[in-house]
């Protein structure tokens, strides 16, 4: 694992603008303003104007003060984001740290001690330090719960842990993990868990790549050797992880399956330019396929923009199940569309050197690299076959699936 730079300090955040009463989109534009006026972008470090930002509650307008936010409603972050965009204001590129933003984040707001989000999430916001997601082992994919980390009581109040990990995005860049782990045998699976952060610089904490179909290494095993966790970086109580870790597994749904896009963003974009821009390639049948996916895109687009807006009332729900399972589904049809409507063209790959990218870049590589990532979409942040239970139980209210487990204590269980 490659040297990590010690955590920044945590300087007091200065106070927050003033906030009024009631925050509209008019009050919001104008802080907006004022702070560009202030921190105008052309001749400001990128990097102090996103703390700047952080500072003055433009960050996340929807969380409390002095955490990145101004306790505005969530519909209002858009205003800010347009003004910064129209001033050519630098962002956080949100594509490197979206585990931080998309799942840690939520996660340490509802879960952390005032201390944890006071120390954690401002650099997690402007990037200074990357997030990864210690849940998955090789015994527990699917059946999360099954997990077999250990975490027990050592000298001091600190916990030694003990274990493996799998399908860890960013582990090779990561400063910080999101970690479950096994604190009681004796229990069954669900009740017996515990949620920590675990800093990636610890000794014990080894990386290793995992080289995927594409040739890269985006994702890494993890393996943890009498690791030593603070019990001040434990989230929610001892015991209730899997409770904790259900409000991250509910927001990464709803980043991976519910981001904001224009219309033709994603991946039926390319293959939709390239459709104009080569008639010679289109016939009649790729023609009929293409327009059922075109729609089936946008009816996608425009249900997570109604899924965003329902998060202003409250926390996700299972409802992110089924925009992931629709983002998995469209992306694997749409570049085996795209793949076919190239012909000998589409089976051309540009490098297959391992590399351990920074970000998965959809759009931006060519069409057999997203053929080939796209396969991993059916698998990372819930697999399609457990997404559809969610929906068939927690949406649908259908009878859930016999378990035999659930009243035995994991050390009980057939491994």
């Amino acid at each position: 694992m490659p040297d990590t730079p010690a955590a920044p300090a945590a300087p007091a955040a200065p106070a927050a603008p003033a906030a009024p009463a009631v925050l509209d989109a008019a009050r919001l534009r104008a802080l907006t303003r004022e702070f560009l006026a202030a921190h105008p972008p052309a001749g400001t470090d990128r990097l102090d104007f996103l703390r700047a930002r952080f500072d003055a509650g433009l960050a996340w307008v929807h969380y409390p003060e002095g955490l990145g936010g101004l306790g505005a409603p969530r519909s209002l972050q858009a205003v800010v984001d347009a003004e910064l965009e129209t001033a050519g204001a630098p962002d956080n590129d949100p594509r490197r740290i979206g585990i931080g933003l998309g799942m840690a984040a939520p996660t340490i707001l509802q879960y952390g001690t005032p201390e944890q989000r006071r120390r954690f999430l401002r650099p997690l916001w402007t990037g200074e330090e990357v997030w990864c997601q210690l849940f998955s082992e090789p015994g527990a994919g699917s059946d999360l719960a099954a997990l077999g980390t250990r975490a027990v009581p050592g000298d001091g109040g600190d916990w030694v842990v003990d274990g493996q990990k799998v399908w860890t995005s960013s582990a090779h860049l990561a400063r910080w993990a999101i970690l479950i782990a096994r604190t009681d045998p004796a229990v069954p699976k669900h009740r017996g868990i515990t949620y920590f952060v675990c800093d990636m610089t610890d000794p014990g904490v080894e990386v290793r790549p995992l080289r995927q179909i594409t040739g890269e290494a985006e994702f890494n095993e993890v393996f943890l050797t009498g690791v030593r966790i603070p019990d001040s970086r434990r989230l929610g109580a001892v015991g209730e992880g899997w409770r904790v870790a259900q409000t991250t597994l509910n927001n990464e749904r709803v980043a991976i399956g519910g981001m904001r896009l224009p219309r033709e963003g994603g991946m039926i974009g390319p293959v939709a330019r390239t459709w104009r821009e080569r008639p010679e390639l289109r016939t009649h049948d790729l023609h009929q396929r293409l327009l059922k996916l075109w729609v089936d895109a946008e009816v996608s687009r425009l249900t997570a923009e109604r899924l965003r807006q329902q998060l202003v009332a409250g926390q996700p729900g299972p409802e992110g199940a089924g925009m992931k399972l629709a983002f998995a589904r469209l992306n694997q049809e749409i570049s085996g569309l795209e793949v076919e409507l190239l012909g000998e063209e589409g089976l051309l790959y540009d490098d297959w050197t391992m590399r351990r990218p920074e970000l998965v870049d959809f759009t931006g590589r060519e069409a057999g690299y997203r053929y080939l990532r796209s396969k991993g979409n059916s698998i990372e942040g819930g697999t399609s076959e457990v997404l559809l239970n969610i929906v068939a139980e927690r949406v649908l209210g259908l009878p859930a699936e016999p378990r035999t487990d659930k009243d035995v204590a994991w050390k009980d269980l057939a491994r």
